[in-house]
Protein backbone atom coordinates (compact mmCIF):
# COMPACT_ATOMS: atom_id res chain seq x y z
CA UNK A 1 0.00 0.00 0.00
CA UNK A 2 1.49 3.45 -0.79
CA UNK A 3 0.51 6.27 0.55
CA UNK A 4 0.38 10.19 -0.84
CA UNK A 5 3.60 12.48 -0.22
CA UNK A 6 2.07 14.90 1.64
CA UNK A 7 0.85 12.18 4.02
CA UNK A 8 4.37 10.93 4.18
CA UNK A 9 5.11 14.07 5.20
CA UNK A 10 2.94 14.32 8.28
CA UNK A 11 4.26 11.06 9.76
CA UNK A 12 7.80 12.49 9.07
CA UNK A 13 6.80 15.75 11.25
CA UNK A 14 5.20 13.44 13.60
CA UNK A 15 8.75 11.57 13.66
CA UNK A 16 10.25 14.65 14.70
CA UNK A 17 12.04 14.77 11.03
CA UNK A 18 12.28 18.27 9.41
CA UNK A 19 10.25 18.70 5.86
CA UNK A 20 9.56 21.72 3.69
CA UNK A 21 6.87 24.12 5.35
CA UNK A 22 3.93 23.26 2.90
CA UNK A 23 0.33 23.06 2.87
CA UNK A 24 -2.10 20.61 0.67
CA UNK A 25 -4.30 22.50 -1.80
CA UNK A 26 -7.55 21.23 -3.41
CA UNK A 27 -8.59 24.01 -5.75
CA UNK A 28 -6.81 27.09 -7.73
CA UNK A 29 -8.24 29.75 -5.38
CA UNK A 30 -6.85 27.85 -2.33
CA UNK A 31 -3.10 27.84 -4.31
CA UNK A 32 -2.71 31.86 -4.48
CA UNK A 33 -3.81 31.84 -0.61
CA UNK A 34 -1.23 29.27 0.33
CA UNK A 35 1.31 30.92 -1.78
CA UNK A 36 1.07 34.36 -0.39
CA UNK A 37 1.46 32.97 3.27
CA UNK A 38 4.47 30.98 2.65
CA UNK A 39 6.11 33.60 0.34
CA UNK A 40 8.00 33.37 -3.34
CA UNK A 41 9.25 31.27 -4.76
CA UNK A 42 7.09 28.20 -4.30
CA UNK A 43 6.83 24.74 -5.48
CA UNK A 44 3.57 22.97 -6.60
CA UNK A 45 3.75 18.79 -6.38
CA UNK A 46 1.15 17.03 -7.41
CA UNK A 47 -0.47 14.26 -4.95
CA UNK A 48 -0.60 11.03 -7.82
CA UNK A 49 0.63 7.41 -6.26
CA UNK A 50 3.52 7.49 -8.35
CA UNK A 51 7.17 8.33 -8.69
CA UNK A 52 8.79 10.24 -11.91
CA UNK A 53 6.06 12.97 -11.52
CA UNK A 54 8.63 15.87 -12.65
CA UNK A 55 9.37 14.13 -15.77
CA UNK A 56 5.57 14.16 -16.58
CA UNK A 57 5.13 17.76 -15.61
CA UNK A 58 4.03 17.14 -11.90
CA UNK A 59 6.39 18.98 -10.20
CA UNK A 60 6.75 22.89 -10.89
CA UNK A 61 8.41 25.70 -9.21
CA UNK A 62 6.17 28.99 -8.98
CA UNK A 63 8.34 32.74 -8.47
CA UNK A 64 4.91 34.37 -7.77
CA UNK A 65 1.59 33.60 -6.69
CA UNK A 66 -0.36 34.71 -9.57
CA UNK A 67 2.28 32.19 -11.71
CA UNK A 68 1.23 29.60 -8.93
CA UNK A 69 -1.96 29.89 -9.57
CA UNK A 70 -1.89 30.11 -13.33
CA UNK A 71 0.36 26.31 -13.49
CA UNK A 72 -1.88 24.75 -10.96
CA UNK A 73 -5.51 25.65 -13.34
CA UNK A 74 -3.43 23.21 -15.87
CA UNK A 75 -2.25 20.92 -13.72
CA UNK A 76 -5.52 20.26 -11.57
CA UNK A 77 -7.54 17.38 -13.53
CA UNK A 78 -4.49 16.56 -15.87
CA UNK A 79 -4.35 12.88 -16.62
CA UNK A 80 -0.45 12.63 -15.84
CA UNK A 81 1.59 9.38 -17.16
CA UNK A 82 4.72 8.89 -15.95
CA UNK A 83 6.75 5.47 -16.21
CA UNK A 84 4.85 3.92 -13.55
CA UNK A 85 1.66 4.50 -14.31
CA UNK A 86 1.01 3.19 -18.00
CA UNK A 87 -0.98 5.05 -20.61
CA UNK A 88 -3.79 5.08 -17.75
CA UNK A 89 -2.10 8.17 -15.97
CA UNK A 90 -3.40 9.26 -13.03
CA UNK A 91 -5.57 12.31 -12.28
CA UNK A 92 -4.29 15.37 -10.40
CA UNK A 93 -7.13 15.91 -7.79
CA UNK A 94 -4.39 17.40 -5.27
CA UNK A 95 -0.91 19.64 -4.55
CA UNK A 96 0.99 19.83 -2.03
CA UNK A 97 2.16 23.47 -2.23
CA UNK A 98 6.03 23.97 -0.18
CA UNK A 99 8.19 26.70 -0.05
CA UNK A 100 11.18 26.59 -2.39
CA UNK A 101 14.31 25.28 -0.46
CA UNK A 102 17.87 27.35 -0.03
CA UNK A 103 19.81 23.67 -1.16
CA UNK A 104 23.15 23.18 -0.52
CA UNK A 105 23.53 19.55 -0.98
CA UNK A 106 21.02 16.68 -1.94
CA UNK A 107 21.57 13.13 -0.68
CA UNK A 108 19.23 9.74 -0.80
CA UNK A 109 18.14 8.00 1.97
CA UNK A 110 16.41 4.31 1.77
CA UNK A 111 15.09 1.75 3.49
CA UNK A 112 14.02 -1.95 2.51
CA UNK A 113 13.24 -5.35 2.88
CA UNK A 114 15.92 -7.85 1.76
CA UNK A 115 14.05 -11.25 1.31
CA UNK A 116 17.03 -12.89 0.15
CA UNK A 117 18.79 -12.43 3.51
CA UNK A 118 15.67 -12.27 5.04
CA UNK A 119 16.53 -8.80 6.60
CA UNK A 120 16.17 -5.12 6.36
CA UNK A 121 18.33 -2.72 4.55
CA UNK A 122 19.18 0.77 4.35
CA UNK A 123 20.90 2.48 1.64
CA UNK A 124 22.43 6.29 1.44
CA UNK A 125 24.24 7.85 -1.77
CA UNK A 126 26.06 10.98 -1.82
CA UNK A 127 23.87 12.03 -4.93
CA UNK A 128 19.90 12.61 -4.37
CA UNK A 129 16.93 13.74 -6.24
CA UNK A 130 17.72 10.38 -9.00
CA UNK A 131 16.69 6.91 -9.64
CA UNK A 132 18.61 4.91 -7.59
CA UNK A 133 18.48 1.72 -9.66
CA UNK A 134 19.97 3.76 -12.26
CA UNK A 135 22.45 5.25 -9.94
CA UNK A 136 23.52 1.86 -8.80
CA UNK A 137 24.35 0.56 -12.08
CA UNK A 138 26.28 3.79 -13.75
CA UNK A 139 28.27 4.76 -10.31
CA UNK A 140 27.95 2.05 -7.83
CA UNK A 141 30.82 3.69 -5.74
CA UNK A 142 28.29 6.39 -4.57
CA UNK A 143 26.18 4.51 -2.55
CA UNK A 144 26.16 2.23 0.43
CA UNK A 145 24.08 -0.20 1.80
CA UNK A 146 24.04 -1.66 5.37
CA UNK A 147 21.80 -4.78 6.72
CA UNK A 148 20.49 -4.60 10.34
CA UNK A 149 18.05 -7.17 11.88
CA UNK A 150 14.86 -6.12 12.70
CA UNK A 151 14.60 -7.54 16.19
CA UNK A 152 17.37 -5.58 17.46
CA UNK A 153 17.03 -2.61 14.72
CA UNK A 154 19.50 -0.23 13.59
CA UNK A 155 22.00 0.37 15.91
CA UNK A 156 23.75 3.67 16.19
CA UNK A 157 26.77 2.39 15.25
CA UNK A 158 25.81 1.53 12.15
CA UNK A 159 23.21 4.61 11.56
CA UNK A 160 27.05 6.09 11.80
CA UNK A 161 28.72 4.51 9.25
CA UNK A 162 26.27 5.65 6.71
CA UNK A 163 26.19 9.39 7.99
CA UNK A 164 30.13 9.11 7.70
CA UNK A 165 29.74 7.91 4.19
CA UNK A 166 27.65 11.14 3.31
CA UNK A 167 30.75 13.11 4.41
CA UNK A 168 28.77 15.27 6.63
CA UNK A 169 29.96 17.50 9.21
CA UNK A 170 29.87 16.33 12.78
CA UNK A 171 26.92 18.50 14.14
CA UNK A 172 25.00 17.16 10.99
CA UNK A 173 25.95 13.49 11.85
CA UNK A 174 24.53 13.73 15.00
CA UNK A 175 20.86 14.92 12.81
CA UNK A 176 21.07 11.66 10.47
CA UNK A 177 22.22 9.06 13.05
CA UNK A 178 18.84 10.58 14.88
CA UNK A 179 17.06 10.87 11.86
CA UNK A 180 17.86 7.34 10.44
CA UNK A 181 17.02 5.75 13.77
CA UNK A 182 13.53 7.76 13.89
CA UNK A 183 12.70 6.33 10.95
CA UNK A 184 13.92 2.30 10.74
CA UNK A 185 12.07 2.40 14.19
CA UNK A 186 8.46 3.46 12.53
CA UNK A 187 9.82 1.05 9.33
CA UNK A 188 9.78 -1.60 11.75
CA UNK A 189 6.59 -0.76 13.66
CA UNK A 190 4.63 -0.80 10.98
CA UNK A 191 5.79 -3.21 8.40
CA UNK A 192 7.22 -0.96 5.86
CA UNK A 193 8.22 -2.36 2.22
CA UNK A 194 9.94 0.21 1.39
CA UNK A 195 10.70 4.08 2.42
CA UNK A 196 12.81 6.30 0.33
CA UNK A 197 13.52 10.21 1.30
CA UNK A 198 14.61 11.09 -1.98
CA UNK A 199 16.15 14.08 -1.75
CA UNK A 200 17.09 14.56 1.40
CA UNK A 201 18.41 17.61 1.59
CA UNK A 202 21.05 19.60 3.28
CA UNK A 203 20.07 23.46 3.21
CA UNK A 204 22.21 26.62 3.52
CA UNK A 205 20.60 27.10 7.63
CA UNK A 206 22.52 23.63 7.86
CA UNK A 207 19.33 21.68 8.35
CA UNK A 208 18.71 17.93 6.81
CA UNK A 209 15.20 18.67 5.26
CA UNK A 210 12.87 15.37 3.42
CA UNK A 211 12.29 16.97 0.47
CA UNK A 212 10.38 14.16 -0.78
CA UNK A 213 9.35 10.72 0.60
CA UNK A 214 7.60 7.80 -0.71
CA UNK A 215 6.26 4.75 1.92
CA UNK A 216 4.94 1.60 1.01
CA UNK A 217 3.23 -0.32 3.55
CA UNK A 218 2.65 -4.29 3.73
CA UNK A 219 -0.58 -5.10 2.71
CA UNK A 220 -0.88 -8.24 5.22
CA UNK A 221 -0.41 -6.01 8.15
CA UNK A 222 -3.02 -3.49 7.91
CA UNK A 223 -5.10 -5.35 10.13
CA UNK A 224 -3.13 -4.28 12.65
CA UNK A 225 -2.28 -0.47 11.96
CA UNK A 226 -5.58 0.93 11.56
CA UNK A 227 -4.04 4.53 11.87
CA UNK A 228 -2.19 3.18 7.92
CA UNK A 229 -4.88 1.44 6.58
CA UNK A 230 -7.25 4.57 6.65
CA UNK A 231 -4.91 6.35 4.82
CA UNK A 232 -6.35 4.06 1.76
CA UNK A 233 -6.81 6.32 -1.21
CA UNK A 234 -9.28 4.78 -3.42
CA UNK A 235 -10.11 8.37 -5.85
CA UNK A 236 -8.04 6.79 -8.27
CA UNK A 237 -10.19 3.16 -8.15
CA UNK A 238 -12.14 2.61 -11.39
CA UNK A 239 -15.89 0.94 -10.55
CA UNK A 240 -15.13 -2.38 -11.40
CA UNK A 241 -11.69 -1.89 -8.98
CA UNK A 242 -14.30 -0.61 -6.11
CA UNK A 243 -16.81 -3.46 -6.78
CA UNK A 244 -14.21 -6.11 -6.07
CA UNK A 245 -12.91 -4.68 -3.11
CA UNK A 246 -16.14 -4.40 -1.56
CA UNK A 247 -16.38 -9.11 -2.35
CA UNK A 248 -12.37 -9.26 -1.33
CA UNK A 249 -11.33 -9.69 -4.66
CA UNK A 250 -7.75 -8.44 -5.90
CA UNK A 251 -8.50 -6.89 -9.30
CA UNK A 252 -6.46 -4.58 -11.16
CA UNK A 253 -7.61 -2.80 -14.85
CA UNK A 254 -5.16 -3.47 -17.71
CA UNK A 255 -4.82 -3.08 -21.72
CA UNK A 256 -5.43 -6.04 -23.01
CA UNK A 257 -9.31 -7.60 -24.69
CA UNK A 258 -8.71 -11.08 -22.47
CA UNK A 259 -10.35 -11.52 -19.64
CA UNK A 260 -8.88 -13.28 -16.65
CA UNK A 261 -9.88 -14.68 -13.44
CA UNK A 262 -7.76 -17.14 -11.31
CA UNK A 263 -6.97 -17.93 -7.84
CA UNK A 264 -3.60 -17.23 -6.31
CA UNK A 265 -1.56 -14.14 -7.62
CA UNK A 266 1.06 -16.29 -8.63
CA UNK A 267 -1.32 -18.51 -11.06
CA UNK A 268 -2.62 -14.77 -12.25
CA UNK A 269 0.07 -13.69 -13.25
CA UNK A 270 1.70 -17.02 -14.81
CA UNK A 271 -2.02 -16.56 -16.85
CA UNK A 272 -1.09 -12.96 -18.00
CA UNK A 273 2.95 -14.54 -19.49
CA UNK A 274 1.38 -17.21 -21.31
CA UNK A 275 -1.19 -14.97 -22.56
CA UNK A 276 0.96 -12.50 -24.10
CA UNK A 277 3.38 -15.65 -25.01
CA UNK A 278 1.04 -16.67 -27.06
CA UNK A 279 -0.07 -13.15 -28.35
CA UNK A 280 -2.60 -11.83 -26.32
CA UNK A 281 -3.15 -8.92 -24.46
CA UNK A 282 -4.82 -9.71 -20.66
CA UNK A 283 -7.43 -6.91 -19.62
CA UNK A 284 -6.96 -7.21 -15.86
CA UNK A 285 -5.87 -9.37 -13.14
CA UNK A 286 -8.18 -10.88 -11.10
CA UNK A 287 -7.88 -13.15 -8.37
CA UNK A 288 -10.38 -14.61 -6.39
CA UNK A 289 -8.21 -15.89 -3.55
CA UNK A 290 -8.64 -19.22 -1.62
CA UNK A 291 -11.10 -18.47 1.24
CA UNK A 292 -13.95 -17.22 -1.57
CA UNK A 293 -17.65 -17.73 -1.55
CA UNK A 294 -19.93 -18.91 -4.63
CA UNK A 295 -21.00 -15.09 -4.21
CA UNK A 296 -17.56 -13.50 -4.71
CA UNK A 297 -17.31 -15.86 -7.70
CA UNK A 298 -20.33 -14.31 -9.24
CA UNK A 299 -19.65 -10.99 -8.67
CA UNK A 300 -15.85 -11.45 -10.07
CA UNK A 301 -17.17 -13.61 -13.24
CA UNK A 302 -19.25 -10.08 -13.78
CA UNK A 303 -17.16 -7.84 -13.74
CA UNK A 304 -15.04 -9.79 -16.15
CA UNK A 305 -17.88 -10.14 -18.70
CA UNK A 306 -19.33 -6.97 -18.14
CA UNK A 307 -15.95 -5.40 -19.25
CA UNK A 308 -16.69 -4.45 -23.02
CA UNK A 309 -13.07 -4.13 -23.85
CA UNK A 310 -13.23 -8.11 -23.35
CA UNK A 311 -13.82 -10.03 -26.61
CA UNK A 312 -12.35 -14.06 -24.81
CA UNK A 313 -12.28 -14.64 -20.91
CA UNK A 314 -9.76 -17.65 -19.49
CA UNK A 315 -11.24 -19.14 -15.64
CA UNK A 316 -8.32 -20.88 -14.73
CA UNK A 317 -8.69 -22.77 -11.37
CA UNK A 318 -6.26 -24.94 -9.12
CA UNK A 319 -8.41 -25.93 -6.91
CA UNK A 320 -7.01 -26.60 -3.10
CA UNK A 321 -8.76 -24.32 -0.34
CA UNK A 322 -11.10 -23.55 -3.01
CA UNK A 323 -13.65 -25.71 -4.85
CA UNK A 324 -13.52 -26.47 -8.58
CA UNK A 325 -17.61 -27.13 -7.93
CA UNK A 326 -17.84 -23.73 -6.08
CA UNK A 327 -16.28 -21.75 -8.49
CA UNK A 328 -18.26 -23.26 -11.25
CA UNK A 329 -21.23 -22.54 -9.57
CA UNK A 330 -20.36 -19.03 -9.54
CA UNK A 331 -19.22 -18.86 -12.95
CA UNK A 332 -22.71 -20.48 -14.32
CA UNK A 333 -25.18 -18.35 -11.84
CA UNK A 334 -23.57 -15.29 -13.30
CA UNK A 335 -23.40 -16.37 -16.88
CA UNK A 336 -26.82 -17.82 -16.59
CA UNK A 337 -27.83 -14.23 -15.11
CA UNK A 338 -26.45 -11.58 -17.65
CA UNK A 339 -26.70 -14.18 -21.00
CA UNK A 340 -23.00 -15.37 -21.87
CA UNK A 341 -22.48 -14.24 -25.12
CA UNK A 342 -18.85 -14.47 -24.94
CA UNK A 343 -16.40 -17.47 -25.56
CA UNK A 344 -15.02 -18.31 -22.35
CA UNK A 345 -12.02 -21.02 -21.70
CA UNK A 346 -12.27 -22.98 -18.76
CA UNK A 347 -9.41 -24.98 -17.22
CA UNK A 348 -9.68 -26.51 -13.86
CA UNK A 349 -7.46 -29.11 -11.35
CA UNK A 350 -7.61 -30.08 -8.43
CA UNK A 351 -10.32 -30.19 -5.74
CA UNK A 352 -13.69 -31.57 -6.98
CA UNK A 353 -12.86 -31.21 -10.61
CA UNK A 354 -14.81 -33.65 -12.24
CA UNK A 355 -18.06 -32.34 -10.35
CA UNK A 356 -17.05 -28.46 -11.35
CA UNK A 357 -16.48 -29.78 -15.37
CA UNK A 358 -19.85 -31.37 -15.13
CA UNK A 359 -21.56 -28.58 -13.74
CA UNK A 360 -20.23 -26.21 -17.13
CA UNK A 361 -21.10 -29.03 -19.51
CA UNK A 362 -24.32 -29.22 -17.73
CA UNK A 363 -25.18 -25.48 -18.42
CA UNK A 364 -25.66 -25.27 -21.82
CA UNK A 365 -23.60 -22.41 -22.29
CA UNK A 366 -20.72 -21.51 -24.37
CA UNK A 367 -17.99 -22.56 -22.44
CA UNK A 368 -14.95 -23.88 -23.56
CA UNK A 369 -13.01 -26.64 -21.31
CA UNK A 370 -9.34 -27.23 -21.91
CA UNK A 371 -7.38 -30.07 -20.07
CA UNK A 372 -4.13 -28.28 -19.64
CA UNK A 373 -2.34 -24.51 -18.86
CA UNK A 374 -1.27 -24.57 -22.54
CA UNK A 375 -3.81 -25.32 -24.77
CA UNK A 376 -6.10 -23.24 -22.65
CA UNK A 377 -4.03 -20.07 -23.50
CA UNK A 378 -3.86 -20.99 -26.72
CA UNK A 379 -7.40 -21.12 -27.61
CA UNK A 380 -8.83 -18.10 -25.63
CA UNK A 381 -6.15 -15.97 -27.64
CA UNK A 382 -7.46 -17.88 -30.70
CA UNK A 383 -10.71 -16.97 -29.50
CA UNK A 384 -10.03 -13.48 -28.83
CA UNK A 385 -9.56 -12.54 -32.70
CA UNK A 386 -5.67 -11.62 -32.11
CA UNK A 387 -3.76 -14.55 -32.66
CA UNK A 388 -0.02 -14.93 -33.27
Amino acid sequence: MLIQEYQAKRILKALGIQTPEGYLAESPEQIIKICKALGSPAVLKAQILSGGRGQAGGILLAREPEEAESLARNLFGKRLITSQTGNRGLVVRKILVEKALNIKKECYLGLAVDREHETLLALVSREGGIQIEELSRQKPELIKIISFNPDEGMRPFQARQLAYFLELEEDLIKQLVSLLRNLSGFFIEKDLKLLEVNPLVLTESRLLVAADVKMEFDDCSLERHQDISGLLDFSDDSEEEMEARNFKLNYLRMEGNIGCLVNGAGLAMATMDIISHFGGQPANFLDIGGGVTEEAVNKAFEILISDDRVTSALVNIFGGIVRCDLVARGVVNCAERLGLKKPVVVRMEGTNVIEGQKILKESGLPFHLADDFEQAARLVVSLSGREK
